[in-house]
């Protein structure tokens, strides 16, 4: 008879799921919008880059801290309203000292 898994075997499975998804909707996420910095290109290491809303007042979720549990369709309607910026650039908005690039209508 085989092995029953534990519930702790169970959780980790869980665990690792869960985690596996959340980077792929991320990668996924980073890839929509172009997978670099939009204000100074770096695209080196994917964990460096943030989604900044350009307008807080119609944001629905953090996508770093909520997005990645939602459904795809429901991050990318919220990443719509992002720039992909580097962690330094964003930083730099922040204080003031770098804008965000304008939006151009395709």
């Amino acid at each position: 008879m085989p092995e029953k898994r534990t519930y702790a075997q169970r959780a980790e499975t869980i665990k690792k799921a869960v985690s596996k998804r959340r980077k792929n909707i991320r990668k996924q996420a980073i890839e929509h919008l172009g997978s670099k910095c939009q204000i100074c290109g770096y695209n080196k290491c994917l964990e460096a880059l943030d989604f900044h809303h350009r307008d807080s007042k119609i944001k629905s979720f953090g996508i770093s801290t909520d997005g990645n549990t939602r459904s795809w369709a429901r991050v990318k309607s919220e990443i719509e309203k992002c720039v992909l910026i580097c962690s330094n650039c964003h930083r730099e908005v922040h204080a003031g000292i770098t804008q965000l690039p304008t939006v151009t209508s395709e």
